[in-house]
Parts: structure tokens; sequence; C-alpha cells
């Protein structure tokens, strides 16, 4: 080979060296790790699971190919939330997805670099967890789920059901419904409106739930609203067992709740709101910066109600009512 011949050649090849090496970089294995509310084996967990595995690939992103993603199960108090945190930030993430109060707590305290998404959370603005939520600016950002006010139209629902309600306990847990008071605040116009005698009542293990309810129903006209935290979330089934029990009506913010026996719920579509996490993760696996990206607001709300749970407080349902639910549980 002449030395020209040569030189050229080198040339041509040192040239196409940075190609080369941008297509390796965007083929490497991008990594997400997810912290997770529940068990692995709660149904809603494996649902969720599928989902988001299913909407990501839909975007271009195949695990085990050019994407691996870490899961960390049962996040519901700080502790085990600061713990898994520190798990998946040792995995080097390219971003993490929150959806607990106390995970996006234990993140927003471990990193202000690795980008997070979260959803299921309520406020992060006044948490101090992002500038605003037309503009983040830090590292996270994701999807809000409910505002104080939606706790006015719980105790309205309440009273529409129940018009024997006089005295409405309102239930929380506070490590994971540190926002419960701004909830508890929204009621109180329609609670003076009805004549309703109101109650914060907090919950820190899960012997309190009975000692709160009971103490609740030793007068007549009792009811309740259960905030939408994941301490009330996990002790669901222990809730609506004790509701039961004391003939309290009570009104919660999760389908779950009315399809395992609660009376009614209102609240956001939680698989809508959740199959929207994949857009905001592909979109930063791609690039994009977390402080350029709008929180979003829930748009699609429904209301469950049980009729047989209804039937079974000696409730007569508005016709009215039965009408405007989206779902009806006999």
């Amino acid at each position: 080979m002449q030395r020209r011949e040569f030189i050229t050649l080198l040339g041509s090849a040192a040239a196409a060296w940075p190609l080369v090496a941008r297509a390796q970089q965007s083929q490497r294995m991008r990594r997400i790790g997810v912290l997770m509310q529940y068990t692995e084996n709660d149904p809603d967990s494996q649902a969720r699971r599928a989902g988001l595995e299913a909407d990501l690939a839909r975007l271009g992103w195949m695990i085990g190919r050019d994407l691996a993603i870490d899961y960390r199960w049962n996040n519901l108090t700080v502790i085990q939330a600061r713990a898994a945190a520190a798990e998946l930030l040792a995995l080097a993430p390219d971003v993490i997805l929150a959806n607990t109060f106390p995970s996006v707590q234990a993140l927003f305290a471990a990193t202000r670099t690795v980008p997070v998404v979260f959803t299921f959370i309520t406020l992060p603005a006044a948490q101090g967890w992002i500038e605003s939520q037309a503009h983040p600016g830090g590292n996270m950002t994701g999807f809000t789920y409910l505002e104080p006010p939606i706790a006015g139209k719980w105790l309205d629902l309440l009273k529409e059901i129940a018009p024997r309600v006089t005295r409405v306990a309102y239930i929380f847990n506070p490590p994971a419904g540190a926002y419960a008071g701004l909830f508890y605040g929204s009621i109180e116009p329609s609670a003076a409106r009805f004549g309703i005698e109101t109650a914060l009542v907090a919950v820190n293990e899960p012997a309190d739930f009975e000692r709160a309810i009971a103490a609740h129903a030793r007068e007549p006209g009792g009811g309740m609203i259960i905030n939408p935290d994941s301490f009330t979330s996990l002790h669901r089934r222990l809730i609506i067992d004790l509701a039961a029990r004391y003939h309290l009506p009570a009104i919660y913010s999760r389908r779950f709740f009315t399809a395992d026996g609660g009376l009614a719920s209102y609240g956001v579509d939680d698989n809508d709101h959740f199959r929207q996490v994949a857009s905001y993760l592909d979109r930063i696996l791609r690039g994009e910066k977390p402080a350029d990206m709008p929180v979003q607001q829930p748009t699609k709300f429904e209301l469950l109600i049980n009729k047989k749970t209804a039937e079974a407080l000696g409730l007569g349902l508005p016709t009215t009512l039965l009408a405007r639910a989206d779902e009806l549980i006999e």
C-alpha cells in the first residue's frame, strides 16, 4: 500500500471513530431504579410492574437488551425507603421512579443529581422537593396525585350517602401523610355548612385503628374519611372490617378500598395515573432534564360505590348519586 493511500485510509477511520463511539454509547445498557409502595406479590404491584414494562417496551426499551430495572418493594416507612434508596443509588441508575411519600423524602435527602420521577405524590412544592410544578428546577419531576380541596368533596359525598352523619373522624398516619392537615382543613367549610363536628385522628400503629374507630363509634352519627397515604392503604382490609364491625360509613380515596368492601371512594384513576410514568422515564433516558419537565396533575377521577356495603349499613342510595357513579359494586 502506498504511503498516501495509507494516510488517507487512516484519516477516514479516525473520522469514523466518533460515530462509532456515539453509537456504542447510545446502545449502552440504561438502568432504572424503582421504589414500589407495596410488597412484590401484591396484585397492584404486579399490575403496575407489568404495565410499566409494557409501556417502556412500546417506547423502544427492552429489558435485558438496552434496559435494566431494579425494583425495591414495600417502602412504606422512611426507614425502609432510606435503605432502599441507598441500595438503588449504589447501582448508579440513570433515573429512579418513586411512588410513595417516604420514598421521595428519602431520595430528596440522598441525592440532588440523580433524576427522580415521582408519582402518587401530594403537594411536592410545599414539601420543598421542587421549585414549582411548572418549573421543577432540580432533579425531580413527575405526577401529583390529590390536592387538598378534594377532601371537601369527600365530606359532601359522605353526607349525601349517609345523611344522618353528624360527626366525622379524619384518620391519617403522620409519617406517611404529613400533608393530612391541609386536607383536613379543606373539609371545614362543608362541615360548617352541614353542622358536622370533625376531628383529626392520628394512627401510628395498626392497633391504633381499632382504638380510634371504637372510640368514635361510641356516640351516634359517626362517619369517617380515610386519608390517602401509604399506611392507610396498606391496612385497608383492617379499616374496612372495623368500619363494618362498628357500623360506620366511611369514604376513601382509592378504588381498591371500595373493591375490597369499603362503602365508597372518589379519587384519581390509579391505573391511568401510573400509565403516564413511562413517558417521563423515556424522556429522561433520552437526555431531557427533570428541571425542565413540568409536573403533571391528574385529569381523570372516578366515583365507586359498593351497593352491598351500603345495604349492610342500612343506607338508601339516592338515584342521582347512583347515576353519577363510574362503577357500582354489587
